[in-house]
């Protein structure tokens, strides 16, 4: 029955998405940074993201290894593309200049807006947010020192710290995202989030179905189903431990530096 249930869900998948695999993309820089973390708020030191989806910084096959070339394409092509074209929609709907207002200020006070706002503002955040967290596995990817100083300073040592993010994203319940955040203190916190939102949102703390979790993130995990089930099915933990390989340390250390 499970048998069943597994294949018949991974047609599904493959039958709403099959679309011609990229042979590559262009890499797409970094986006840019501002400042430091407001009062009011805002969190200026966030990375910025336009409000379109932007090219995939590499090919769909780039982290094989770790992420299978069909996944990647339909979390990118389908999921991904579906947040972007929902917020296009909400934006315009609920005047949103966006010639003005940035995606994170947005963000910072999404509890103004209507539940596609929270959901697509999110859901297209945290993917652009995601695909730049990552590249192909090679020698130099391990974290630098000053990130791992702070890591050693707030959790202990860089194992525990790798161990609490990991536990994050294996025991949030249902679909979510595991982060490693700046706090306003300058703080390193590891937490989750449901669904698609995210420690920028001024959600408030204590309300059912929300997070505790604010600050600058530096480094977000996709534990949604789609993110991995072609390839490990309901193996998330293993999806976890494998995502380590190919996460971009250079990038976390720009987040950390600009937070």
């Amino acid at each position: 029955m499970e048998n069943s249930l597994n294949n018949s869900r991974r047609e599904f998948l493959i039958q709403t998405g099959k679309a011609g695999i990229a042979a590559g993309l262009s890499v797409t820089a970094l986006s840019s940074f501002a400042g430091n973390y407001s009062a009011a708020g805002n969190f200026l030191g966030a990375e910025e993201i336009p409000y379109e989806q932007q090219p995939l910084p590499y090919a769909y096959t780039a982290l094989e290894s770790v992420i299978d070339a069909m996944t990647m394409e339909l979390h990118y092509s389908k999921h991904a593309a579906a947040y972007a074209k929902n917020l296009a929609e909400a934006v315009k709907a609920e005047n949103v200049n966006t010639g003005n207002e940035k995606l994170t200020s947005l963000l910072g006070k999404i509890s103004k807006y209507s539940a596609k706002m929270r959901n697509n503002g999110g859901g297209h955040y945290n993917h652009e947010f995601f695909w730049k967290s990552m590249k192909s596995p090679v020698e130099s990817n391990s974290p630098q020192s000053a990130i791992v100083k702070s890591i050693i300073k707030d959790f202990g040592s860089f194992e525990a710290f790798k161990t609490q993010f990991s536990d994050a994203g294996k025991n949030r319940f249902g679909s979510g995202w595991a982060w490693l955040v700046k706090t306003a203190d300058g703080k390193l916190v590891i937490g989750s989030t449901p669904n698609q939102d995210n420690p920028l949102m001024d959600l408030p703390a204590g309300q059912a179905g929300v997070s505790d979790l604010k600050g600058i993130p530096l480094l977000g995990l996709d534990v949604w189903e789609h993110a991995y089930y072609l390839k490990y099915q309901n193996r998330r933990p293993d999806y976890i431990n494998a995502w380590w390989n190919v996460v971009d340390w250079k990038v976390v250390q720009q987040r950390f530096d600009a937070a």
